[in-house]
C-alpha cells in the first residue's frame, strides 16, 4: 500500500484532483477509476472524487505496477483542480498574467497550452472567466473555442458562485455589504471576517455583481484596502508577485455531469503573509476548510 500525508499544498483540494497531481500522465479518468474500485481511500475509508482533503489527512493508494509507473516526484507546473473533456480549472499563482502582455513573460495561457502539449494532450485554452494578475486561486479555461463559448454564456447569463478569502487592512464590521456604484452601474459585494490578525483581518468575500476590480474597489471604498494592492491604497509588499486576494471556491454547473464545487489551496505567499500578520497557519486552514 502507497500512503501519502496531506500538506498545505494540498488542504481542501478535491480527492480527484489530488490522485491527478500525483500522476499527471496517468490516463484521463485513471483517478477516477482508482477512486471507484476503492484502490484509493482517504483515511482507510472510501471516498468520492469530490471528497475534500484537509492537512494531515492519509491519502492511500494499492500498489501496482500501472499505478507505480504513473507516479512523479515532481508537481506538475499546471496546477489543475478539475478537469473534464471541455474545461479546465486551474489554480492561478499570485503575479501570472492571464494572457501575454506587452511584454515577453509568462502568461496562465502559454504556460497551461505548453503543458498540455508536454503532457501529449495538446489542445488551445479559452478562459471562460478571468483574474487580475494580482489575484491568485481558481479560473477556468476552456478547451476548445465551442466550450469557451457554452460557458461563457453561463458566466454572462447566472453568473458563477464564487467565494474569495481577501486579507484587508483593519478591521471593518463584522460583515456587510458593500453597493456603491461602480462605472455608473450598480454593484453589491458581501463581505465577513473570519479570522482577525494584528491590524488587519481576513475576510470571506462574495461579488454578486461583476465590474472590474469590483473586489479592490469596494474594500477600499470602505476604509479597508487589500494588502499589497498598490492601486487601490493596499500599499506596496515588495515580498509579494501579487496581492491579498484569492479566488478560493467556484461553484458552477457542468455541462457534461450536473453541479460542481472546487477550491484551490493559498498559496504560500498568501499563508505566509498571514502568519506575519498574526494569523496561525493551523488556526487558518481550519477556518478555511469550514468555507468548502
Amino acid at each position: 500500500m502507497l500512503s501519502f500525508e496531506i500538506t498545505h499544498q494540498d488542504h481542501c483540494r478535491r480527492l480527484e484532483s489530488y490522485l491527478r497531481t500525483l500522476m499527471p500522465i496517468s490516463p484521463s479518468g485513471y483517478a477516477r477509476k482508482l477512486i471507484k474500485n476503492g484502490a484509493a481511500k482517504l483515511n482507510g475509508v472510501p471516498a468520492a472524487p469530490d471528497s475534500f482533503l484537509a492537512l494531515h489527512d492519509s491519502v492511500t493508494l494499492k500498489e501496482s505496477a500501472t499505478t507505480t509507473a504513473q507516479l512523479s516526484p515532481i508537481r506538475p507546473v499546471l496546477d489543475i483542480l478539475y478537469e473534464d473533456s471541455q474545461i479546465l480549472i486551474v489554480n492561478k499563482p499570485p503575479g501570472l498574467p492571464m494572457h501575454r502582455t506587452a511584454e515577453c513573460e509568462d502568461n496562465l495561457v502559454d504556460v497551461g497550452h505548453s503543458y498540455m502539449i508536454q503532457r501529449e494532450t495538446p489542445c488551445k485554452l479559452y478562459p471562460v472567466n478571468r483574474l487580475d494578475r494580482g489575484t491568485s486561486g481558481a479560473v477556468i479555461l476552456a478547451k476548445s473555442s465551442s466550450s469557451a463559448g457554452i460557458y461563457g454564456r453561463q458566466v454572462k447569463e447566472t453568473g458563477l458562485d464564487k467565494l474569495y478569502l481577501a486579507l484587508v487592512w483593519g478591521t471593518p464590521d463584522n460583515s456587510g455589504v458593500i453597493t456603491e456604484p461602480l462605472d455608473e452601474k450598480e454593484s453589491e459585494t458581501r463581505y465577513r471576517i473570519l479570522i482577525a490578525g494584528e491590524n488587519c483581518s481576513l475576510l470571506a468575500v462574495t461579488p454578486i455583481s461583476g465590474r472590474m476590480h469590483q473586489i479592490r474597489r469596494h474594500l477600499a471604498a470602505i476604509g479597508h484596502p487589500v494588502i499589497g494592492d498598490k492601486r487601490y491604497s493596499g500599499g506596496d509588499m515588495p515580498e509579494l508577485s501579487g496581492f491579498a486576494l484569492h479566488s478560493f471556491r467556484t461553484a458552477l454547473a457542468l455541462a457534461e455531469s450536473g453541479d460542481l464545487t472546487v477550491s484551490a489551496p493559498l498559496s504560500d505567499e498568501m499563508l505566509n503573509l498571514c502568519e506575519r500578520r498574526g494569523i496561525g497557519r493551523d488556526t487558518l486552514l481550519e477556518t478555511i476548510y469550514l468555507l468548502v
